[in-house]
């Protein structure tokens, strides 16, 4: 791995800053695989960003000098069950992501389904996580103009990521497919409330597929 950062962020929080979105992910899988071991000191929350690992929580500050000499291993995303979430592929912007991507129509719900996800961070709103597992040479654009109201369930790619959206709110995102009866990304009254958290693997199962 590449330079890693360690920034004091409050009396007890450190910030680890990562050089990628990818090395983010398996400094973070690292974290939570050495807390499962007992090898990590006692911390109370992990917080993963895009770039970025928030520890808070930090009792044993001798662990800022140690961390950048860890050997942290490349990403695994086979690990683990993955979450299955059905999709309808008929979003408005499939033909947008087609032409960016290359292909015809009815090819990007088919590479879209194959690709193996894993929530690298949550933000933006209660729910909603951030999915990578696309090829980079598949990132696509934000809209120049943002929708008002994207509908809750509704399947969408900006840059690396794939998101779900939790609510109706407004959204910039490319719209490809929507959940079909969204099981709740979102619950207060579950634990977690979250259906999706870092580290998850997701799988997309379509349910209907345009072309």
């Amino acid at each position: 791995m590449r330079g890693i950062r360690v920034l004091e962020a409050g009396p007890r929080a450190l910030l680890v800053e990562l050089d990628s979105g990818e090395d983010a992910e398996a400094f973070h899988a690292e974290l939570l695989r050495r807390r499962a071991t007992g090898e990590l000191p006692a911390v109370r929350e992990i917080v993963p960003g895009a770039r970025t690992v928030l520890l808070d929580g930090v009792e044993d500050r001798t662990l800022a000098g140690r961390m950048p000499s860890w050997t942290v291993p490349p990403l695994s995303r086979g690990a683990g069950e993955a979450v299955e979430i059905p999709v309808v592929y008929d979003g408005p912007d499939l033909a947008d992501v087609a032409e960016a991507w290359g292909v015809a129509v009815d090819e990007v719900p088919r590479i879209h389904a194959r690709a193996e996800f894993r929530v690298a961070f949550c933000g933006f709103a209660p729910g909603f996580a951030y999915l990578t597992g696309l090829p980079a040479h598949l990132s696509v654009e934000r809209r120049a103009t943002p929708r008002t109201r994207v509908p809750a369930g509704a399947l969408a790619l900006a840059g690396p990521y794939t998101g779900v959206y939790p609510r109706p709110s407004p959204g910039g995102w490319q719209i490809i497919g929507r959940m079909p009866g969204p099981d709740a990304l979102w619950d207060p009254g579950r634990e977690p409330a979250a259906l999706l958290g870092p580290g998850a693997r997701v799988r997309f199962v379509p349910r209907g597929v345009t072309g």
